[in-house]
């Protein structure tokens, strides 16, 4: 003999699958946005690895390049090269600051998924069907 499907449990049946929908949609986007954060965490951290490393080399090549040209013109053009010095420095400052905020701009949207799919689960549940 074969078994009948189950008898529907009526109106609570349904509020027990609406109920496990609703669950099971936050549980998927607790878990999108979690990993989202690990992954934006990550990049705030290889960020700063890559800032750290490159205002210390950075510092290091100012400082013994200032020292090299005052040496070697200290006799001769001392002004002259002291004055040029700032200017490159203040130049290449203003070069960094520029591309530093091209860089920010180009940045992807922190959990743009998440709020992807929150906007698509919205749109579907307002949807007249």
């Amino acid at each position: 003999m074969e078994t009948a499907p189950p008898a529907s449990d009526g109106i609570i049946g349904s509020f027990r699958t609406l109920g496990h929908g609703l669950l099971s949609t936050v549980h998927d986007r607790v878990e999108l946005f979690s990993l989202e954060l690990q992954e934006e965490k990550f990049r705030l951290i290889q960020t700063f690895i890559w800032i750290c490393a490159a205002v210390f080399s950075g510092m290091m090549a100012i400082t013994f390049v200032s020292l090299t040209l005052v040496f070697f013109f200290w006799e001769s053009a001392r002004l002259a090269v002291l004055g040029g010095v700032t200017l490159f420095y203040v130049g290449a400052f203003v070069a960094i600051v520029v591309g530093f905020r091209r860089f920010i701009a180009r940045l992807p949207t922190p959990f743009a998924a998440t709020r992807q799919e929150l906007s698509e689960d919205r749109a579907c549940i307002l949807r007249q069907n």
